[in-house]
């Protein structure tokens, strides 16, 4: 092919990539944080401003700092080296967020010569007064494209008429604090982050396409680990253009697209002669589409990571494995069923939709607050678009800020994801010493001061200042906050399961219950023993009664006797006992004879008047016959 060929060729792919990326322009949503002034008094307030598509926002947290406005390098183009400049702060002191002007060079670049000389975070000021943009990254090929990588500090733009209010205030002498706040950038309405990642399955694009595959790899565990539990949902998904209606029958879209024109990807080496064409990578991404698709429908959508992650390191383009076997068989290693996934893709040659691809076109468009997905890669957390640096650590730290508080996963809990505010000073929450329970529970944006339960027992207070142990088994726990004392064997507690909560003395002491209970002298305060003999003595909790001589204490009657006259008085109460018993004994024997006898006679006395007279029986009378006169 002669020089003049493939110069037109090269030509006409960037007029047809035009046309594929205009096709797909759309509404483009500004992700923003807040930034909170809280000195100087005239500057004080929250302001909106953008989150730079690059670097890593702290998302789900804050940065505390003061500002500064560099008098030399105000662009921030060149190194402040040059201008033996540092920004770095001392020990213990505030971080440093650097006001620089926007315009003269590219916005990684203004990022990169800030955070090579120490600030914490870059501050632009738009040069025209606008509404909010998204400061982007520049192509591979222009700018300082190998810087992208390193960039590490969060950045945000604001408005001309709020940078020029900074500025003044800080010629002024003003000591400008601020606080970036990324708490609410990200919304977290429930315990479950649902999240799409925006890729494509071409491996020869350059530095974006190494770092969506680098971020893959080192994503898979956490992310697989997160699905099986339950925590997140994710969903993979691949953009497609469609080839103009006019160039559907030419060569080049014939090459680069399936089902005639209607699903197309640009050529990996952008250039049509050599190499795969975009009809490979789009076979690629529907292959991997539906992999996941009856994954998921297995209960198993996770082996994606794992289909993805084998794929680009056995099947790599500059090997000339990106090939349908290649990719086969890394899906049966994975024990996928291989003839679902090929229905799945159907017909490339097909005159008609495709409806997964075409359910994928349909996603691309934005709903609500998201915006048109038009670039790679696009990460979606809870339908809102993450900005910054696609990194492991950046991303899980944006994953965690969409769970609700207090439902984060552990993961968002280890100290190289976030700091436990809980380990200094309690986080200024109530805590209780001596049985080691705390108020103070750890999230991903902070912390919060609630009373615990501890063992299935509920503490109850405001979590600041207070906390009681309330309910059925609150007195295992550091015996309910209340008194408790133990003294020659004996253990006298103020907590009881009955009472819901607070804390009573027990019977024999008083005072408050919590701090303390006192031993009662009942005999100072003659309240047991009053009889007349008898004699007391106090114990602890308790008291003793006894009585003078050799007499005997009789508690129920609070009285004393002779034990000698107990005796007597026993058996003669016996033997009054004995002699009733045995006068009742006779007496119910003769009423038992006696109704036994009556009870014969009468029974004999029936029986013999069937057959004769009886002595009180008269004779029968006469029947008379009167006869009529005649």
């Amino acid at each position: 092919m002669n020089f003049g060929t493939r110069m037109r060729e090269k030509m006409w792919f960037c007029v047809w990539v035009l046309f594929l990326f205009g096709s797909c322009c759309g509404r483009f949503v500004v992700e923003k944080n807040s930034l909170k002034v809280t000195s100087p008094d005239a500057l004080k307030g929250v302001y909106e401003c953008a989150i730079g598509n690059f670097g890593i926002p702290q998302y789900g947290g804050t940065m505390v700092g003061f500002v500064a406005y560099p008098k030399s390098n105000r662009k921030a183009c060149k190194s402040f080296d040059e201008f033996d400049i540092s920004y770095k702060s001392k020990p213990g002191g505030f971080p440093t967020f650097l006001l620089v002007d926007r315009g003269d060079c590219y916005f990684t670049t203004k990022a990169w010569n800030s955070q090579k000389a120490g600030a914490a975070a870059i501050i632009v000021v738009d040069d025209k007064e606008e509404p909010l943009i998204t400061m982007d990254m520049p192509e591979e090929d222009s700018g300082r494209g190998d810087i992208l990588p390193n960039i590490s500090i969060p950045s945000a733009l604001i408005n001309q008429s709020f940078g020029d209010r900074l500025k003044k205030s800080l010629e002024n002498g003003d000591m400008v604090n601020v606080n970036l706040d990324w708490r609410e950038s990200l919304p977290h309405p429930d315990d479950r982050v649902e999240y799409e990642f925006w890729t494509n399955s071409n491996d020869e694009c350059g530095p974006k396409c190494d770092g969506q595959i680098d971020f893959v790899k080192a994503f898979k565990g956490v992310a697989q680990i997160m699905e099986k539990k339950g925590y997140t949902q994710f969903t993979p998904h691949y953009i497609t253009w469609y080839c103009p209606e006019v160039f559907t029958l030419s060569k080049q879209c014939k090459s680069q697209c399936i089902n005639h024109g209607r699903y197309c990807a640009p050529d990996p080496e952008q250039d049509f002669s050599i190499g795969y064409d975009g009809r490979d990578v789009v076979i690629q991404n529907l292959r991997q589409v539906c992999l996941f698709k009856v994954a998921n429908e297995s209960g198993k959508p996770w082996l994606w990571w794992d289909y993805v992650s084998d794929f680009s390191i056995r099947c790599p383009m500059k090997d000339k494995k990106y090939t349908k076997e290649c990719a086969e068989d890394v899906i049966k290693s994975l024990g996928v069923d291989l003839k679902k996934i090929n229905d799945c893709i159907g017909d490339p040659e097909a005159d008609e939709d495709n409806p997964i691809l075409k359910a994928e076109q349909d996603a691309q468009i934005g709903k609500d607050s998201r915006g048109d997905v038009t670039i790679l890669p696009t990460l979606l957390i809870n339908n809102r678009q993450y900005r910054g640096k696609l990194d492991k650590s950046a991303v899980l730290k944006a994953i965690c800020a969409g769970f609700l508080e207090k439902t984060e996963p552990a993961v968002c809990l280890t100290e190289d994801i976030q700091t436990n505010e809980c380990l200094e000073n309690n986080g200024g929450c109530w805590r209780d010493q001596v049985a080691n329970v705390t108020a103070c529970k750890d999230t991903f944006r902070g912390r919060l001061c609630e009373c615990p339960i501890v063992n299935g027992v509920k503490f109850v207070g405001d979590g600041y200042t207070h906390c009681e142990a309330s309910g059925s088994g609150r007195c295992e726990i550091n015996n309910g906050g209340c008194w408790k004392e133990s003294r020659d064997g004996l253990s006298f507690s103020a907590c009881s399961d009955n009472e819901s909560n607070g804390c009573k003395c027990p019977s024999g002491f008083k005072g408050d219950g919590v701090h303390a209970c006192e031993d009662v002298n009942e005999c100072k305060e003659k309240t047991a023993c009053q009889c007349r003999d008898c004699r007391c003595k106090n114990t602890w909790g308790s008291y003793e009664c006894s009585c003078r001589g050799d007499l005997l204490y009789m508690e129920k009657h609070d009285t004393c006797i002779s034990k000698n006259a107990s005796k007597e008085i026993s058996w003669s109460f016996l033997w009054v006992i004995f002699l009733g018993l045995a006068a009742a004994g006779v007496g119910g024997y003769a009423v038992y004879k006696y109704r036994i006898r009556s009870y014969m006679d009468s029974e004999i006395r029936a029986i013999m008047a069937q057959y004769m007279p009886l002595d009180n029986q008269g004779e029968a009378p006469t029947n008379h016959i009167h006869h009529p006169d005649i």
